[in-house]
């Protein structure tokens, strides 16, 4: 065995050596910053008395503007754009930044879902004449307003999986990532998208099905646990979609779960190490 193969041999060991030893790291995400006021509060909440360590802002969304100023206030905190192309809620809704018909609705917002949803016949975008030209466009106009307002921007990411729709829009969003110099890539090297480990209805069963996921989490590897955080009060009990009614309690759980001191005695326990989409940077 000639020298620079077991140069090569022992660098393998050693990485393989470090990663065992070295503690899960574990991203925990929020997402869908601007959809509402209380949202934004239980996003800024979880980040600065919880777990939460990024977050994620919806640009055309009504509460951008407050989400923009509570994002400047708490500078330390991570944040990529939500890019969407879908208004889900029934009595709160949002339109394209752009002109863009292929995206639009009857009434000029997004469409409500982007997949075939039975409570929604033909309201998804894939249900209807969808342009790429007219995701570009919306998605470029989405990223330059972020810059402006939030120059701190760490990644992309994708609101009820609009970037998912072909591989096509895949690419794109690469692209855009690579062309206004987004530090993280579109796609970020995670090894699994975690969630809960159970029942997850409650506050209580949100917080132990959390704690049973990170005792499955492995040493040397990144994972990625993703919900909404918000409060339980009247503006988000006027906010729900068809399937999804009970917005305010669960995501008043989700709140609960990210500042909960359980969770946070179980990561300490654990040795698991909260890292933000920041941490994950890798020179191009």
């Amino acid at each position: 065995m000639n020298k620079s193969v077991q140069i090569l041999l022992l660098s393998l060991f050693v990485s393989a050596s470090y990663a065992q030893q070295s503690p899960p790291r574990l991203i925990v995400r929020g997402d869908d910053m601007g959809y509402s006021h209380s949202g934004n509060l239980g996003l800024i909440k979880s980040s600065k008395d919880g777990i939460q360590t990024s977050i994620e802002v919806i640009v055309p969304s009504p509460w951008f503007p407050e989400a923009v100023k509570m994002l400047n206030e708490n500078p330390g905190i991570d944040v990529g754009i939500h890019l969407a192309i879908t208004s889900e809620w029934d009595n709160v809704k949002w339109r394209p930044m752009t002109d863009c018909p292929s995206l639009r609705d009857a009434d000029g917002y997004f469409f409500p879902m982007v997949y075939p949803n039975k409570n929604y016949p033909k309201r998804s975008v894939v249900e209807n004449n969808w342009q790429l030209a007219d995701i570009e466009k919306e998605f470029r106009a989405q990223i330059e307003l972020a810059l402006k307002k939030i120059p701190r921007i760490s990644h992309l990411s994708s609101h009820m999986g609009c970037t998912g729709i072909t591989e096509e829009v895949k690419a794109l969003t690469r692209r855009l990532a690579k062309e206004y110099k987004i530090p993280v890539d579109a796609e970020p090297k995670v090894d699994k998208y975690v969630s809960y480990d159970g029942p997850h209805k409650t506050s209580d069963e949100k917080i132990g099905s959390f704690i049973s996921m990170l005792s499955k989490l492995e040493n040397g590897k990144t994972y990625l646990f993703l919900d909404h955080p918000g409060l339980d009060d009247a503006e988000l009990k006027a906010i729900s979609h068809i399937g999804y009614e009970n917005v305010a309690e669960d995501r008043q759980g989700v709140t609960d779960l990210f500042t909960s001191h359980k969770v946070k005695e179980a990561i300490k326990a654990k040795g698991i190490k909260l890292i933000a989409y920041k941490d994950l940077v890798e020179k191009r």
